[in-house]
């Protein structure tokens, strides 16, 4: 299609439109911990295929999992349930009972011990998570590594800087950035490699303000941050620009200030 014909840039919003991820905003607020507001969005989103509503199911039962809601994981999905679902339930149910767990555990290795869908990224998340919460991180990265979403890359991440491998996790990070480098998870998962290599560098710092920004976390979050790069790094060229542009707000709003009437 031509650019310049009429109707053109039409075609090509719609073609833009077509690229945005529906469930943008469910997942956005999952990654971040939001999980109330991925409750909401999930609930006011209408899928457009049964795949996505699938999707859509997945993320809401693990966000009601975040809040320890098993009951309602439980109840709703059903024995008829698509696999996904399933491997969230299953999830749900570990949590639930610590009665069950151990005979949970065990159909779960004969499970991997299978050949394995590896396209169910959920049962992969899942299964690493049950390994994780059993501290058999040697089982959760097997899981994990059959998978190639970033989810299951930014799990691995998580598992390896618990066991303080910093190299394998940058290496890690560095196939994320190769996938997508300004994908949420990509961009909390540099965030975590950064600080688990120090927490006060000026530059991991510079990236965690941004990065809250960026996220809506609230401004107390950043603030934080801030003051930690003004003790540290009062030197650093980011904080003198930050510093010269706030005088420089505060002169202009002298400026516009209502001025006292006698």
């Amino acid at each position: 299609i031509c650019a310049t014909c009429p109707g053109s840039s039409v075609v090509n919003m719609a073609a833009q439109q077509g690229d945005v991820d529906e469930l943008f905003d469910v997942k956005n607020a999952y990654y971040i911990g939001s999980y109330q507001q991925c409750i909401n969005e999930a609930q006011k989103v209408k899928p457009s295929s049964p795949e996505k509503e699938i999707e859509r199911d997945m993320f809401l039962y693990r966000a009601y999992i975040a809040q320890r809601k098993y009951a309602v994981v439980l109840d709703d999905i059903k024995a008829n349930s698509p696999p996904e679902l399933q491997a969230v339930k299953m999830f749900a149910e570990y949590l639930s009972s610590e009665s069950k767990r151990d005979v949970i555990v065990a159909d779960l290795d004969k499970k991997m011990a299978k050949s394995v869908d590896a396209a169910n990224t959920t049962f992969l998340l899942m299964a690493a998570s049950i390994y994780h919460h059993e501290m058999n991180t040697d089982a959760a990265l097997r899981a994990l590594h059959q998978g190639e979403s970033l989810e299951c890359m930014a799990m691995t991440i998580q598992v390896l800087l618990s066991l303080d491998r910093v190299d394998l996790a940058r290496k890690e990070l560095k196939k994320m950035q190769e996938q997508d480098e300004d994908a949420t998870l990509t961009q909390l998962a540099t965030a975590w490699v950064n600080i688990a290599v120090d927490s006060s560098h000026p530059e991991t710092l510079i990236n965690l303000i941004v990065l809250t920004q960026h996220l809506g976390k609230a401004p107390e979050v950043t603030s934080r941050y801030l003051s930690q790069l003004k003790d540290a790094h009062r030197a650093h060229p980011f904080l003198k620009d930050y510093l010269a542009k706030e005088n420089e707000f505060d002169r202009l709003a002298m400026q516009y200030a209502p001025t006292a009437t006698a």
